[in-house]
């Protein structure tokens, strides 16, 4: 369940100075809020005690009144009890004299009420004396009882007895004085504190003082605030059961005690409104160098430069020295933000951040007829010097690079857009000149011999050109047109310039096509399998067929791998198509006569691939394909990169028991290191090298080393793309083993394979013009 705070806790106040001393103020209120509070319960209770206190020390006090009335009363009858003339009167039953006597006492005595009891109960009284029970004042004086509380007149009242004898006992003299509101008052007034007193019955009582405890003080609400105090009286008379009830005002007594509450009050407010003052003072002391602080910031934040006085030397002052030199260090961690953010860290040129926002504003500001040139280029097998002569080496290329452009195009901008891409920008350009003739200057910068520690490394680029307004209204599409020609220059062969055509754009949606065909085709089994024969001249037979990758698109027809294998390599994608190639060969090789081999091709980007042995370790075990009837086709190209990772990628595929071939030797970085590091099962010569037997030239020399080569080193040959029977008579002479190509065969599909199993009797009838 949600708990809604309060509202007064979700207030805020704007001003730092309010909120610190409403802080100081609401804290300080608080504490003096609490010291009131137990202040004014001290004085609540204190009063309270004291109220409880007196009421104790006066109740026993007007018990002692009573009793000393009373025992006044007895003196007053004493003395008439006394008298001889009294006595005998009473003895001879003398009303008149009897009378007159209790007249006279009972205006010395200032009583109520003057009686005699006789032994039988009788009762002589100056005048009607209305007592409500004879018999039961006549017992408790026979029991010697001599004072308690009777009812005379119907009404409550004290009473106090004298024997009178003659000699013996022949009754009471009895005094009676009512204790009604007169007599009581007069009690009371000679208490120390203000009193109310009553004589009440039992019966009369309210149930909540009825059943109190007699001689205790205690406190009873009604409209306001009372202490009560009952005691009971001795009673002539049991069935009166007589209390004495005595009620004190606590709220009158507590009233005493409200001026110092008052004072206590005034006192408080009179702190609070000091503390308000020196509050609001000591905030404003705080925060004055903290709002110039947060002025200052404000300012900073507007782009406005800030410098603080320091007007003192404590830490105020300091706090604006700190701040003085913090504005300074973000300016100068600005600057050096600014810089780092839009130029490249290792030549310091502009970055591609930078480069697209000059070269946006320079196409706003083209008017009339100038031209805006934009040229991207990439370095020529750069990558080659990083392996070669180590990352070092070509680092110091690129600021070599960067250094030249900067002071061969000095009206140009040179950007490093990452890697080995530069970028440079050229405005300004007149309809009438040359772009061709600026294009050889910009080729001819990057085309030259560079010394890196004590070696030499050729330079060049490919370069994309695009040119505004004509191709482009925006920096982003003169980048991407760029970007197309320069893909086109590195497809022609490198070194060279190429300007954006409108073709090109498409050229490259129909790349971007393909690539998202080739997805499909993967996913729904569009591309399959072709295989050409292998020919051994030893064993006059076929020994092995290579696994050629075929892509009927289902509306485009059949496409060449020269056309999708070069994309699949750009893009990533034959890493799985190889993988499927790889388990498709060995599933179907799995159907082959068992002294029959399958061989695949391994791109370089795929021989780099961590995962290459677990596949091929994965498809031989779900095949049940024998590891030496699979041969692996690699180029020399892998070992451009990095030899010694190269030899232990193969030696761990040697493990597993698969033929090593090397494809298409003598045409790529050849170098005789390699047949001597790895024992290659095979060496296949590249067709270049048999196209030309037979028509004279150095290839019969080629062909003779090469074979003469590998069999000092024990590894197989094969001739690639033998078809005229002149050509297989020269490699027979010249010691090659084996040999491929359209004489034999083309390349067919899997289906057709079994069926040349059973036409291979005869080597003559399988051979194909």
């Amino acid at each position: 369940m949600r708990t809604e705070l309060p509202k007064f806790l979700t207030l805020r106040f704007g001003s730092l100075q309010l909120r610190i001393a409403a802080l100081y103020t609401g804290l300080f209120a608080l504490v003096l809020a609490a010291i009131l509070a137990i202040a004014g319960g001290g004085l609540s209770r204190f009063g309270e005690t004291s109220a409880t206190r007196d009421m104790q020390a006066n109740a026993r006090v007007f018990n002692e009144i009573i009793d000393l009335r009373a025992s006044q009363m007895r003196s007053s009858s004493d003395v008439l009890a006394r008298d001889f003339g009294f006595r005998e009167a009473v003895a001879t039953e003398d009303a008149p004299t009897i009378n007159s006597a209790l007249v006279s006492l009972r205006s010395r005595s200032r009583t109520g009420a003057a009686f005699v009891v006789t032994l039988e109960g009788d009762i002589i009284a100056s005048g009607e004396a209305g007592i409500s029970s004879s018999d039961a004042l006549w017992f408790k004086l026979d029991d010697g009882q001599d004072q308690g509380i009777m009812m005379v007149d119907g009404e409550l009242s004290l009473a106090a007895a004298s024997q009178i004898t003659a000699p013996d006992l022949i009754g009471w003299l009895v005094l009676a004085q009512p204790m009604d509101k007169t007599e009581l008052n007069r009690l009371t007034d000679l208490a120390a504190i203000d009193l109310e007193a009553s004589v009440e019955s039992a019966s009369s009582l309210p149930a909540t003082l009825r059943d109190r405890p007699n001689g205790e003080v205690f406190e009873y609400e009604q409209s306001e605030r009372h202490l009560y105090y009952l005691s009971a009286l001795p009673t002539f008379d049991d069935e009166l059961s007589p209390r004495l009830v005595l009620r004190h005002s606590l709220t009158g007594s507590m009233a005493e005690y409200s001026g110092l509450q008052w004072l206590l009050a005034i006192l408080a407010l009179g702190g609070i409104v000091l503390v308000v003052g020196l509050s609001w003072r000591v905030a404003k002391t705080i925060t004055g160098p903290l709002q110039k602080l947060d002025k200052a910031t404000r300012q900073i934040s507007a782009g406005n430069k800030v410098d603080l006085v320091i007007e003192t030397d404590d830490e105020i002052g300091r706090l604006a020295g700190s701040f003085n030199q913090m504005v300074s260090a973000i300016e100068e961690r600005e600057r050096k933000i600014v810089h780092v953010g839009l130029h490249d860290d290792l030549t310091g040129l502009p970055n591609r951040k930078l480069f697209l926002e000059q070269l946006n504003r320079g196409v706003a500001q083209l008017r009339g007829t100038d031209q805006l040139m934009v040229v991207y280029a990439d370095l020529d097998n750069f990558k080659v010097v990083n392996d070669t002569l180590g990352h070092p080496a070509g680092d110091m290329m690129l600021r070599d690079v960067a250094s030249n452009l900067c002071e061969m195009l000095p009206e140009a901008m040179i950007a490093r857009l990452g890697g080995d891409e530069f970028a440079i920008l050229i405005d300004d350009i007149a309809s009438d000149t040359s772009l061709a003739s600026v294009a050889d200057r910009i080729q001819n910068c990057f085309s030259r011999t560079i010394e890196l520690e004590g070696q030499q490394a050729e330079c060049s680029a490919s370069i994309g050109i695009a040119v505004a307004p004509s191709d482009g209204n925006d920096g982003t599409t003169l980048m991407k047109n760029a970007d197309l020609a320069l893909y086109r220059a590195k497809s022609e062969g490198k070194s060279t310039y190429h300007f954006f055509e409108p073709a090109l754009d498409q050229q490259a949606r129909e790349r971007r096509q393909t690539e998202l065909d080739m997805r499909s085709a993967l996913r729904d089994g569009d591309f399959e399998l072709h295989y050409q024969p292998l020919y051994s001249i030893a064993e006059d037979r076929f020994t092995g067929f290579e696994a050629l990758l075929r892509w009927n698109h289902p509306e485009r027809g059949r496409i060449s791998p020269l056309d999708f294998i070069p994309l699949a390599e750009e893009t990533g994608l034959i890493l799985p198509i190889g993988e499927w190639v790889i388990r498709e060969a060995c599933r179907q090789a799995a159907e082959w006569p068992e002294d029959v081999s399958v061989a695949v091709n391994i791109s370089p980007k795929q021989f780099t691939y961590a995962g290459l042995t677990n596949t091929i370790l994965q498809a031989l075990s779900s095949t049940g394909l024998a590891a030496s009837r699979l041969e692996l086709e690699i180029t020399e190209s892998i070992f451009i990169a990095d030899v010694e990772k190269t030899l232990s990628t193969l030696h761990n595929l040697r493990s597993l028991g698969v033929r090593i071939a090397l494809d298409d030797f003598g045409t790529g970085y050849s170098s005789l290191s390699y047949l001597r590091s790895f024992p290659f099962d095979k060496v296949k010569i590249d067709r270049s090298f048999v196209e030309d037997l037979g028509q004279g030239g150095n290839s019969h020399a080629v062909v003779r080393a090469i074979t003469t080569l590998a069999d000092a080193l024990g590894m197989d040959t094969l001739a690639e793309g033998v078809e005229i029977d002149e050509q297989l008579e020269v490699l027979k002479q010249e010691g090659c083993r084996n040999i491929q190509g359209y004489l034999f065969s083309k390349p067919m599909a899997a289906s057709d394979v079994a069926e040349l199993f059973e036409n291979s009797a005869s080597v003559q009838s399988s051979r194909v013009a």
